[in-house]
């Protein structure tokens, strides 16, 4: 006898409707973007704790808010919420406040082990990709480099990051040192290291040799000019081509074997010991007494270089297998390292920082780097589509392409045949924006526009005077 009964629905369709409203109040569909990319068991809600309770600024809002935050050329809080409002307007609901407090506030929730595990995942990722290409000698290549960091003067920031000790207090700015290992040939970011202005790059260096793995070559230059590093990524299987730094090249007459022109085998001794060496002395006591390497002389030919030759020490001694000018090839394209810092810190806008905590500052470098390689996804697939190398592909023109096709990706009508068309018309566009190879060009880096006339403060802000002249200023009478 039938009954009036409602069917009990299944599983999959309360799932379903569950996604379908979520969706509706998600304030950016950059998901669709990444979705593989980034885990989404990451950003879904807590149980008990925080992010708990359905709001605006859910997990995954809150972490969608602040990746988008990093992309956005302005790049501060209240262009986010000016985009959470104009989300609300959209779907006509109730507008929310113009304060930045709740953000704020749910940026802090976010969990900086959750990140590190997205940033993780990220780089997995993309490291599954590099295998699916052909690396410029047959191995996967890691170049590993340092830059620094600057964030808001504030007491919090100052004791984890001091400033330099030739600035005055109240003059300076709190400055971090990072150090990050990449894949050379897609750019992603494997690894990295934050530490302060009096850690050498050496150690923070060492804090990644778990990203090695067998068989990889490690390219740096001359900051890692180490016995002690290359003996240890040795015993790891990694080979590594390095400049030669503090050390005398070795004549060829006292090499153990010539290979070619400029190229010989040498045998390292062993450094004495020295107080100011970076490692201990049981450290030291475990090197062996020598080191069989292969010292490379490379003469620069291209006008415009400011060396006209230097040196390579290489562990890669086989010089059929890796000729001479192989590896200088190789050494020639460390330089793409220094890009990949450009896209980070002047592309992205990672060179100052926001926020005013250690742990905000901690946070906001993870978003950048996940937002990194994120866009380096996305050079990936849209070079894959149109059969086009890393190289060939510009990183400016694929963040300013995704910062113009979020709106459209986020429209609430847009389905799943329209959302595929969008990324596929993405895609392209990234993909028309060709890099123009231009060997031996020269620009030298100097500044054509003169800054504005403006003083230099020489201490405390509140303790300096204005000259009504010419916007001169001085520090009050005592």
């Amino acid at each position: 006898m039938p009954t009036l009964r409602r069917k009990p629905r299944s599983a999959a369709l309360i799932l379903a409707d569950e996604r379908a409203r979520l969706r509706q109040h998600s304030i950016t569909q950059l998901d669709e973007c990444f979705g593989e990319f980034i885990p989404a068991k990451r950003l879904d809600h807590n149980q008990q704790g925080l992010f708990s309770r359905r709001r605006l600024f859910s997990k995954s809002n809150t972490f969608w808010a602040f990746f988008s935050q990093v992309l956005d050329a302005d790049g501060g809080c209240q262009e986010v919420v000016r985009k959470i409002q104009a989300f609300a307007a959209d779907r006509s609901l109730t507008l929310p406040s113009a304060s930045t407090s709740a953000y704020c506030q749910a940026r802090q929730k976010l969990d900086i082990t959750d990140l590190q595990g997205i940033l993780s995942h990220t780089s997995q990722q993309l490291d599954s990709r590099s295998q699916q290409v052909q690396h410029p000698i047959g191995r996967r290549v890691v170049v590993v480099d340092g830059s620094g960091l600057s964030m808001p003067d504030t007491v919090l920031n100052q004791q984890r990051w001091p400033q330099l000790a030739s600035q005055k207090p109240g003059c300076g700015f709190p400055q971090a040192r990072l150090s990050a290992c990449f894949d050379l040939q897609t750019g992603a970011l494997l690894s990295h290291s934050i530490g302060n202005k009096k850690t050498n790059e050496l150690p923070l260096f060492r804090h990644q040799w778990g990203t090695f793995r067998e068989g990889d070559v490690f390219l740096g230059d001359k900051a890692y000019c180490s016995y002690y590093d290359l003996w240890q990524l040795q015993q790891r299987g990694v080979d590594s081509v390095i400049t030669l730094a503090r050390r005398k090249p070795v004549d060829a007459a006292k090499a153990t074997q010539v290979l070619g022109p400029d190229d010989v085998l040498i045998q390292w001794p062993k450094p004495k010991w020295n107080k100011v060496l970076s490692y201990s002395k049981e450290a030291w006591r475990s090197l062996p007494d020598q080191l069989a390497l292969r010292q490379i002389k490379v003469t620069i030919e291209v006008p415009g270089y400011r060396v006209k030759s230097f040196y390579l020490i290489t562990t890669l001694l086989d010089a059929t297998a890796y000729s001479a000018k192989a590896l200088a090839d190789l050494y020639l394209q460390r330089w793409d390292v220094e890009l990949f810092f450009r896209d980070i810190k002047t592309t992205m806008g990672m060179d100052v920082l926001r926020c005013k905590t250690p742990d905000m500052v901690t946070k906001e470098i993870l978003m950048y780097l996940i937002a990194y390689n994120a866009i380096r996804l996305l050079m990936n697939n849209a070079g894959k589509s149109a059969n086009l190398a890393r190289r060939q592909i510009s990183f400016k023109a694929s963040v300013q392409a995704l910062r113009q096709w979020e709106p459209a990706l986020s429209r609430q009508d847009v389905g799943g045949r329209e959302r595929r068309r969008l990324m596929a018309a993405l895609y392209e566009a990234i993909a028309r924006n060709l890099l123009i190879e231009r060997p031996g060009r020269q620009e030298p880096r100097c500044v054509k526009r003169r800054p504005k006339p403006y003083g230099l403060l020489t201490t405390h802000r509140h303790e300096m005077t204005v000259v009504p002249h010419r916007y001169r200023y001085r520090a009050k009478a005592a």
